[in-house]
């Protein structure tokens, strides 16, 4: 399953050129991230409460179009599971016209913020967590 959410192009992330600062696609889909967790179920306070928290470890983005002020953009998010600590993100960002803005992939885990190191299996733990954990890809 694939989860999205719309985001509105403000003032205050255009650059001298005119469009999207590239810093902000991270925050566009940084956003989108935790709107999915969020849809899932899962919140931050109930990750603090358990002394852990999602972190990024890599993400590349490759931009295709550029966006501009009041452009809509619609941020997907898909969770890939594997083996291991860790696990893989994609997401798309698109044009209210359909067409492709920017590409962002990524690897991310759970981190245990006591032992400041990643827990086993974050399928698992999502799964512990969400109250409907259709939008993580499970």
């Amino acid at each position: 399953m694939t989860f999205s959410t719309r985001i509105t192009v403000r003032g205050y992330e255009i650059d001298m050129l005119g469009h999207v600062n590239n810093t902000v696609y991270f925050q566009y889909g940084e956003h989108a991230r935790w709107e999915c967790l969020r849809a899932a179920g899962v919140s931050p306070d109930d990750l603090m409460k358990q002394e852990t928290a999602p972190v990024v470890l890599e993400t590349t983005i490759r931009y295709h179009r550029e966006l501009r002020l009041g452009d809509e953009v619609e941020v997907t998010c898909a969770f890939e599971y594997g083996e291991g600590k860790t696990f893989a993100y994609r997401q798309e960002l698109r044009r209210a016209d359909g067409k492709l803005a920017a590409e962002m992939t990524g690897v991310a885990g759970i981190m245990d913020l006591r032992a400041r190191r990643l827990l086993d299996d974050p399928r698992a733990r999502w799964r512990e967590l969400a109250s409907d954990p259709g939008p993580l890809g499970l």
